[in-house]
């Protein structure tokens, strides 16, 4: 089936076109943000063949009794959309099965929003979601997702929560075949400064071969959000519920693969920053972050198609370890300080390498700012922040915190940063790592030279002989090769984007 997104199709035309098809019938069922999903189908026309039910339950005491008591207590949540859905794709099946089911696809389309209030003092967001069948008596997908309402009005954020809520239930019928297509289409009729997704899950027999984690990519990737969050398990978590009221550390890198300094600048950074006295050591999470930068090849045209197949490589086997995984669109630094602190304000700890402090340090990067460096640090240490620098190896001397040479005008400035608990060296670490070059494993691996084992953790290293990760070829030779020397800065911490 040639799938064809046609963007310039109208929110009016798309709810026609599903009111005129006699398969398709379901329920609405929406909290917050007014009707405006189900009254975009009322006014389009012919909606009886469509809408077997709309309803709402605005009162909480009335929620509660339709839907459960929820234990988060939180209307606007993911599981009070997935209680909804529950509901009433139920009804429709209990309902409506026996006297249509032969012939009709069901859905069940639920949402609920939190829209800007009258004092305009809160950050409109809702949780949406359809759970429908692609055939008569089929099997039942869900497609759920989480939106931030951008407009800076009431009405406005209604409708767009209206206009994407139709393009939702017409991608779940038209575009399911092809995710990609199915999330760019749900941007139609809206822009990128009204809503961002930063979360969507697709389960279901009909989605069987669709890699959620790779559609979290593909959210930052296309500009939908400018971060999203995935769990060891691969589940796509939604970023704010994901880190709300937590100390967060991130360790930000290309991990192509992890080796053995990854591991050791995790946990030592990790370990130290439990030892901050304003750090509650049971409400921590540890993030590793992928940009969109790093997973191009490096010095790679920024314009250039990132390898969704070594994007999965890596993300399994940071998974493998345990590993929260954050995609991100914040090549600086204080940008994502900017972005956790709308989410926590509890303190953060970023773990990076020492030519970071020294990229961190450097002028010419904020030359779009007009308050320049100055500006930049404003954002990155005004925040409940910590930084913890793993050293690097050069010429046979290790470099740290303490060799760190600036021009005379930054020197304060710097001095002032590290009296004031902003920046601190790693102090326990293995020099062994210092002398490996990420790049260099890499190449080893895919020779499949004997002995880049020992540079890599072994759960990693088993991983990728099992799966042929990163290019390791079906037949290895097993002649043992020796690690090339490093470059001038040990590779393992420019690695550390």
């Amino acid at each position: 089936m040639n799938i064809v997104h046609n963007k310039d199709i109208g929110t009016k035309q798309k709810a026609l076109a599903i009111n005129l098809d006699p398969s398709i019938y379901g329920s609405f069922a929406e909290i917050g943000a007014g009707q405006e999903v189900a009254a975009n189908f009322f006014k389009a026309g012919a909606s009886s063949g469509t809408i077997a039910k709309t309803m709402s339950a605005y009162d909480m005491i009335f929620s509660d009794a339709i839907y459960g008591v929820q234990q988060t207590r939180r209307y606007v949540s993911e599981s009070r959309l997935i209680s909804m859905l529950d509901h009433e794709y139920g009804l429709l099946i209990e309902r409506l099965a026996a006297l249509r089911g032969d012939t009709t696809t069901f859905f069940a389309f639920s949402d609920t929003f939190s829209a800007l209030n009258y004092h305009k003092t809160n950050e409109g967001h809702g949780w949406m979601g359809v759970r429908f069948q692609t055939e008569p008596n089929g099997g039942f997908n869900d497609v759920v997702i989480h939106v931030k309402l951008l407009d800076n009005d009431n009405i406005l954020q209604q409708q767009a929560a209206g206009i994407l809520g139709v393009n939702l239930i017409y991608a779940c019928f038209y575009y399911h075949e092809i995710a990609p297509v199915f999330l760019l289409s749900l941007i139609d009729n809206l822009s990128r400064d009204r809503i961002q997704i930063d979360m969507i899950s697709f389960e279901g027999p009909d989605f069987q071969k669709v890699d959620n984690r790779l559609m979290s990519l593909h959210l930052v990737k296309f500009g939908f959000s400018d971060a999203a969050v995935f769990s060891p398990d691969g589940k796509n978590l939604q970023p704010t519920e994901a880190l709300y009221k937590k100390h967060a550390v991130v360790v930000r890198g290309r991990f192509r693969p992890v080796i053995n300094v990854h591991l050791d600048m995790l946990t030592q950074g990790v370990k130290q920053f439990l030892q901050e006295p304003d750090v509650d050591k049971s409400n921590v999470i540890v993030v590793t972050e992928l940009t969109l930068q790093s997973l191009k090849e490096r010095d790679a045209d920024l314009d250039a198609e990132i390898d969704e197949k070594d994007f999965l490589d890596r993300v399994d086997i940071l998974c493998s370890l345990g590993q929260t995984v954050l995609i991100s669109n914040f090549h600086e630094y204080y940008k994502l300080v900017a972005y956790l602190s709308k989410i926590t304000k509890l303190k953060m700890g970023v773990v990076l390498g020492y030519p970071n402090l020294e990229y961190i340090f450097s002028e010419e990067h904020y030359q779009d700012l007009p308050g320049g460096i100055l500006e930049s640090f404003a954002t990155l240490f005004s925040r409940k922040v910590k930084l913890f620098i793993y050293p690097t190896l050069r010429d046979g001397v290790i470099w740290n915190c303490l060799k760190f040479s600036l021009p005379s005008h930054l020197i304060d400035l710097f001095r002032y940063l590290i009296a004031n608990n902003k920046i601190e060296d790693i102090r326990h670490f293995n020099e062994n790592n210092l002398n490996v070059e990420t790049d260099n494993v890499l190449q080893l691996i895919k020779q499949g030279a004997a002995g880049w084992e020992e540079y890599v953790p072994a759960e990693v290293a088993a991983m990728i002989k099992e799966r042929h990760l990163f290019g390791y070829p079906l037949t290895a030779d097993g002649a043992k090769q020796d690690l090339p020397a490093a470059n001038e800065d040990s590779g393992a911490v420019k690695d550390i984007a």
